[in-house]
This record gives C-alpha cells, structure tokens and sequence, in this order.
C-alpha cells in the first residue's frame, strides 16, 4: 500500500474540529468521492480508497451531495436499446 504524507495548517485542522485519525478517515473519502466523480475511479476503486465496502461506500455517496448513479442520458438511451 502507498501511503502518502499530507501538509495542512494548523488552522485548518483546529476549525475541522477533528483528530488525525478522524481527519485521515475523512481525507480518504473525500479522495474517493472525488476520484469517482470524475470518473477516474470505478465506485470499487474508490471504495478501495475509502477503505470501504462497496456498498458502504455507495450509500455514503448522498452525505456528501453526490449521486451514486452516474450514467448519462445518452448511455441510458444506448443501454435500453442493448437491452
């Protein structure tokens, strides 16, 4: 596993209100949620990230204003005609 080392101000961490642990826990799901937003990462890799389930992972998608269902209308419309 690679781990990587993340600078933030002192500040930041204080209005976060969080532990490291806490903080390191949230930083990785943001990571992945974003990662899976953009289409980067399947919803599996990113919960790889998350260090989630898959399942967990997708219904804590909505806490954070994103929908786990990310298809567009065209690849909608093409998967019915493939149906």
């Amino acid at each position: 596993m690679t781990q990587l080392t993340i600078n933030l101000p002192d500040e930041a961490v204080f209005a976060l209100n969080m532990s490291p642990s806490e903080l390191n826990k949230e930083i990785q799901m943001v990571l992945a949620i974003k990662l899976f937003e953009l289409k980067r990462l399947s919803a599996g890799g990113a919960a790889l990230v998350a260090g989630l389930p898959k399942p967990v992972f997708l219904s804590r998608l909505s806490l954070y204003g994103i929908d786990s269902f990310q298809f567009s209308k065209e690849e909608l419309i093409s998967d019915l005609k493939n149906a």
